[in-house]
């Protein structure tokens, strides 16, 4: 169905419409796609970015919130993306401290010696293609060594640690008596990643705005856009919610769609063979005892097979995830009910005394992983580096990014455009590695500058309502502040969120959507606990932003509710995951 095609509401798409080239089109606007396009903005480049569906809704939309440099990739060989991946964890920490901060992980350790033949015998000779084991003691020690050798020179988390049983159990009661060590260590949270994507897009547009010194911006993005074609020297574009197509041509063309990376060179005229990516589920659970036994540490838990759960508080739930199965992207990405069980069979191994059923989730997500092709190896054991491959579609040059991984997005994003710089002739002129992203910008680092913060910006504002807005987007708070009355509407069935602050999202966000706002621009979805009245109450508030009529309030509810139900296995009728 056509809607929402107003100029208003798509002026977006009409920047593309009406200037139908740049010098770089980006395709896939996953995070790896809209880092690609802050870093090339940045530079001056005239850049442009389409997504099929909204921004971040795909691969990048199911990540385990964490930042981390991936310690089991060690047992890889994969000591250049570990490298990598820590370096750019420290930069997160300092460049969007609204999103993401240090955390605490704890490893609970049954044996001593395990794997220690397995694992170099599994890289050496059998190149991942082995049955993975458990870990034990003295390999994970070695790991974390390595790990905290990366972290050197500006380091921003503390040292691993190794406990005792007795230790251990004090600091932890409720954990597995049978364990002998623990080992803890820090990476990073992040628990609003889709937040965290959208600072970084609008940071891109800003930078074309700013550069375009009142001419056309020369960074455009648009949602709900997708690559049907390429002929004649153009990528031939369509507007998902008009069914308009229009030619766009570009000197560079960038195939950032993550797992559907094959599917966008077919689209394209250049079929490809370089994904094989996994499937990743999570659970997320509404279990206050659960979650007042992990301490407010993630619980990163490997069982015998050498299969690894993590159990994470986050928003006052507890996320669990997550699983690692081939899969086809072509399908639809669905938490099972045997990863369920898969997860239920293995938090007792962590916390023998705390049952946990399916009347505790309240939400579930599943993704599928960008990763290479990969035959006969383990899934575990897949590279989680990336590479781009170069390519011609015509005259035109492209280049398709094959893997890829959320904590290496700005370095990822570095390197694509560089490469892409390269092949236009123009020069870096800014470096993003220390750059704040969006709402990081001048955050307050402890309580005492948030306490001085919160009292120039808040205005005549409650000082509560204030240090939410900060916690939600980070210095850009000001913004929302700015749109929201002295006394802003709270939801009556959504607590905590804002009649005014939801109209404001939808009207500078590119909202299409109802799921839009419930998923990606709030955690409202995430915490659970929907009802058809928060869903119809959430449709009105921003409907008056988006033009919507009663009849298209009713139809979003009715979209929002079934993909609720069909995606992620939840209803409105209270928590339990649905058949």
């Amino acid at each position: 169905m056509a809607r929402h095609d107003s100029p208003a509401h798509r002026t977006n798409v009409s920047t593309l419409r009406e200037r139908p080239h740049a010098d770089v089109l980006i395709v896939g606007g996953g995070i790896n796609g809209i880092a690609t396009f802050r870093e090339l903005a940045l530079q001056g480049v005239d850049v442009a970015l389409v997504e099929r569906g909204d921004f971040v809704s795909g691969a990048s939309s199911a990540s385990s919130h964490m930042v981390h440099g991936g310690v089991r990739y060690l047992e890889n060989g994969e000591l250049r993306l570990v490298r990598e991946a820590v370096q750019e964890r420290n930069r997160l920490l300092r460049n969007a401290p609204h999103y993401v901060a240090p955390l605490q992980t704890t490893i609970p350790i049954f044996k001593t010696f395990a794997g220690v033949l397995a694992a170099p015998f599994r890289l050496l000779v059998t190149h991942g293609r082995g049955k993975p084991s458990e870990r034990g003691a003295l390999l994970i020690k070695i790991g974390l060594l390595m790990y905290d050798t990366f972290s050197r020179g500006g380091g921003r988390v503390p040292r691993h640690r190794f406990h005792g049983r007795d230790r251990s159990l004090r600091q932890l009661p409720r954990l597995n008596p049978r364990i002998k060590y623990t080992a803890t260590y820090y990476d990073a949270s992040m628990h609003d990643p889709e937040r965290l994507a959208l600072d970084v897009l609008q940071d891109g547009l800003a930078a074309g705005r700013e550069r375009a010194a009142g001419a056309e911006a020369t960074a455009r993005a648009a949602n709900y856009v997708s690559a049907a074609g390429f002929a004649d020297g153009a990528a031939l574009l369509r507007d998902k919610t008009s069914g308009e197509e229009f030619p766009f041509t570009a000197r560079v063309i960038i195939n950032t769609s993550g797992p559907w990376t094959d599917e966008t060179n077919t689209l394209l005229g250049r079929p490809s063979h370089y994904m094989g990516g996994t499937k990743g589920s999570h659970i997320v659970l509404d279990h206050p005892e659960l979650l007042d036994a992990t301490g407010g540490r993630e619980m990163f838990f490997e069982h015998s097979d050498g299969r690894i759960v993590l159990i994470y508080p986050l928003k006052d739930r507890v996320l669990v995830g997550t699983t690692d199965i081939d899969a086809d992207p072509s399908e639809p990405a669905i938490c099972t009910d045997a990863e369920v069980e898969y997860f239920f069979e293995l938090i007792p191994h962590v916390f023998p005394n705390i049952a946990v059923d399916r009347s505790h989730i309240v939400y579930t997500f599943s993704g599928i992983r960008p990763l290479p092709k990969h035959d006969d190896t383990a899934p575990g054991f897949v590279s989680r580096d990336y590479r781009i491959e170069h390519g011609w579609l015509g005259a035109v040059r492209s280049l398709s990014l094959v893997g890829g991984k959320w904590t290496t997005f700005r370095a990822l994003g570095e390197h694509l455009a560089d490469e892409t710089l390269a092949l236009l002739g123009a020069p870096r002129v800014v470096s993003t590695r220390a750059t704040a992203i969006g709402g990081g910008a001048g955050f307050p680092r402890d309580a005492a500058a948030r306490k001085v913060w919160l009292a120039r910006h808040r205005g005549a504002h409650d000082p509560e309502l204030m240090s939410l807005l900060l916690t939600r987007y980070g210095t850009l708070a000001t913004t929302v502040l700015a749109a929201l009355p002295e006394q802003p509407t709270p939801l009556a069935h959504v607590p905590g969120y804002f009649v005014e602050e939801l109209a404001h999202l939808a009207a500078t966000e590119q909202v299409q959507h109802l799921d839009d706002v419930l998923l990606r621009r709030t955690s409202i979805a995430f915490v659970g606990g929907l009802t058809r009245e928060a869903l119809t109450e959430v449709a009105a508030a921003v409907a008056p932003a988006l033009g919507w009529s009663a009849a298209e309030q009713r139809r979003e509810v009715e979209r929002a509710a079934a993909l609720l139900r069909e995606a992620h296995r939840v209803g409105l009728d209270g928590p339990g995951l649905l058949p």
